[in-house]
């Protein structure tokens, strides 16, 4: 998608879920001289049940390019008017080089905004500025060929790699003008800057062959932020996204694990009421007698908090399984309200539309016509 975002059109690309007001979506942001696509096997796994947000830099990709210098204010503040287009209040803040240095600057500026921050192959500022301002010369000069014999050795390990030759393919597109504006972001960024107003839960992820921002970079800043922890990628470079890409997604993946529902009442109660809505569980809460209250305790915690917090299967393969069980079971009152509860889970008509042809070859006709009529109702409903 293209947004105006003040003096700039950003390209933005959403995925997952619908938002929920359980878990806040995630943000991530990424390194100079790429673009989202840096990110693209974490968004993918990510995004299985979370949704997960992805933009293209000022200066970089489809977004617009303007004259700089830019500082990491004018990115966060980029990245904050994304989140305000979106309707989104909070988010996870995952960051890349460049990305995470944003993602700290929009910790310090906007601390209600970020949930939380996984910084990765970043730091507090990024000396010498000498070196710095020695690249915003050369690629206003030559363009940003002339950077590739410089960055790429510090990117990855292994430059033979597809992903490697992709990730050269984002720099030789990359605007000169909007990498050395960035450029001079990274120039000017200080640790003052932020020091002692990161308070959000924050993971450093670090791979272990950077020599651009190497671990005891990594270590300085997980130290200068209370309670953050260090992870390691071995054997990754500056960019381990794509190079690690499965270790680059455990690290993200284990960040944002620590905030999901857990298993038990109180993380039952949490999915329940992303999946069928405040309104219908605040609603089932108030009917609550000393008769059933109970069953309703066991089927939170055992069902909820036993089933649907488990990791094994995306929460909208669960939601198609339990429609197709009750359309199959005849069990119309539960089939319509999980019918209701895909406008959290993100099916769509067309996908139940599949899922009743399937009930249909499987468990009979009749099953699927009732199951049928109940959806074209409430999708009617939800149409008007």
């Amino acid at each position: 998608m293209f947004l105006h975002l003040g003096d700039i059109v950003v390209h933005a690309q959403v995925e997952g879920p619908p938002p929920s007001s359980v878990a806040p979506p995630v943000l991530m942001l990424h390194s100079i001289g790429t673009t989202l696509h840096v990110f693209d096997p974490q968004a993918a796994s990510l995004a299985r049940n979370r949704r997960v947000i992805r933009m293209d830099l000022r200066g970089h990709g489809y977004t617009g390019v303007t004259p700089g210098p830019y500082t990491m204010s004018l990115h966060a503040q980029d990245a904050l008017a994304l989140l305000d287009a979106l309707g989104v209040e909070r988010a996870h803040v995952v960051g890349l080089s460049i990305g995470g240095r944003i993602a700290l600057q929009m910790a310090a500026e906007a601390p209600d905004r970020v949930a939380s921050l996984l910084l990765m192959d970043t730091a507090a500022e990024f000396p010498p500025p000498e070196a710095w301002q020695q690249r915003i010369d050369t690629v206003l000069a030559q363009g940003c060929a002339a950077l590739v014999d410089t960055v790429m050795p510090r990117w990855v390990c292994d430059p033979s790699l597809a992903s490697s030759h992709g990730l050269r393919r984002m720099l030789l597109n990359t605007d000169p003008q909007g990498y050395a504006g960035s450029a001079a972001a990274l120039r000017d960024a200080r640790a003052a800057d932020i020091a002692g107003r990161i308070a959000c839960p924050t993971t450093v992820v670090v791979g272990d062959r950077d020599i651009a921002t190497p671990p005891a970079m990594a270590e300085a800043l997980r130290d200068m932020i209370p309670g953050a922890r260090l992870v390691t990628i071995p054997e990754g470079a500056h960019l381990p996204t794509l190079e690690c890409a499965e270790a680059a997604t455990a690290a993200i993946a284990g960040h944002l694990a620590q905030f999901d529902p857990q298993p038990g009442a109180e993380g039952g109660m949490a999915i329940r009421r992303s999946v069928l809505g405040e309104a219908h569980v605040a609603r089932a809460q108030a009917n609550v007698t000393p008769f059933d209250a109970a069953f309703q305790d066991w089927i939170t915690a055992n069902v909820w908090g036993g089933v649907w917090t488990r990791p094994g299967l995306p929460r909208h393969t669960r939601s198609l399984l339990t429609l197709a069980m009750m359309a199959a079971l005849g069990r119309h009152e539960e089939f319509e309200l999980h019918v209701k509860a895909t406008r959290n889970t993100g099916v769509t008509p067309e996908e139940l539309s599949e899922v009743l042809l399937q009930v249909g070859a499987y468990a009979g006709v009749p099953a699927a016509n009732s199951a049928i009529r109940i959806a074209k109702r409430i999708l009617s409903e939800d149409a008007g």
